[in-house]
């Protein structure tokens, strides 16, 4: 067993296909299956459960994969330290709540194209759950999740608070009333989704369980639909006005600290820290602080 055969393994576990595996790894599907059995053969397991459908790992594969994980990071950050002259250049990816991009991001991602023309930014969204796996994978440099973030491959770096309203209808005078009606349908994102699951314990905090989900992928989506009258959903109240007019939903702001959240910064605790990751941080942390600050 060596580091080819644990990136290969690596890849086919996180794709959970031997032929998306290979497009990836920009090799054939034979070559993959190959070596997979030869490892197979090596450590006198099996790694994986072949079905029509793909490969999915087995207890075994279960147990190898964070070891693989960790490999296949190492290897990168070694590159990485050693093609880095202290000048930010290379590939750099940032992840991000889809909110975050847009209310907060915009502004420091402007500032640090500018300032480092060498750099290759890459720009993810997703949910806290996605980003958090993608970094401890180390196929994000870091990103922006919503906390509290507990994970022992992790640092985190509190970066702003965000103050969630409930948003509804703009008829909709009393969100508590409409919530006591019964028959309430959120409006969210993926399952995996922080302000999701912070509306349903607001939610569940009243007694009220059990809603039903209409779930979109965009914030666009989300707004229209509450606008509209299908449902309420919870969102940082700084998106109300910058990204949509007034007017379009109803605004009901939450008592005490029920609406707010703290967004930090993630990245691999062991990861290297490339001079583009430092030069992000160091133009993100000011910037951020003076949005906090207005």
């Amino acid at each position: 067993m060596d580091a080819a055969d644990l990136r290969i393994f690596a890849a086919v576990a996180r794709t959970g296909s031997m032929s998306k595996a290979a497009s990836e790894l920009g090799t054939v599907q034979s070559n993959v299956t190959a070596r997979i059995r030869a490892l197979e053969e090596q450590l006198g397991v099996e790694l994986f459960e072949r079905t029509n459908r793909g490969a999915t790992l087995t207890a075994a594969g279960l147990r190898l994969r964070p070891y693989a994980d960790r490999v296949a990071g190492l290897l990168e950050d070694a590159r990485r330290a050693v093609a880095d002259e202290g000048t930010p250049s290379g590939a750099l990816t940032i992840g991000s709540l889809e909110t975050t991009a847009a209310l907060r991001l915009s502004s420091v991602l402007a500032e640090f194209v500018a300032a480092y023309p060498a750099v290759d930014l890459s720009l993810r969204t997703g949910t806290t759950h996605e980003l958090i796996e993608q970094t401890v994978e180390h196929r994000l440099d870091g990103a922006f999740v919503c906390g509290p973030v507990s994970h022992p491959d992790l640092r985190v770096e509190p970066f702003f608070r965000e103050e969630l309203v409930v948003l509804t209808a703009p008829g909709v005078a009393d969100f508590e009333a409409l919530a006591r009606q019964g028959d309430l349908r959120i409006i969210v994102l993926r399952a995996s989704c922080s302000y999701r699951q912070h509306l349903e314990a607001l939610l569940a905090r009243r007694g009220i369980v059990g809603v039903r989900h209409l779930e979109f992928g965009t914030l666009e989506a989300i707004v229209s639909c509450v606008s509209a009258g299908l449902g309420v959903t919870l969102l940082p109240e700084g998106l109300i006005g910058p990204v949509w007019r007034q007017g379009r939903v109803r605004v009901h702001r939450l008592p005490g600290s029920e609406g707010s959240v703290e967004t930090v910064f993630i990245r691999h605790r062991d990861a290297y820290v490339s001079s583009a990751l430092r030069a992000f941080l160091d133009i993100a942390r000011p910037v951020m602080a003076r949005q906090a600050a207005e």
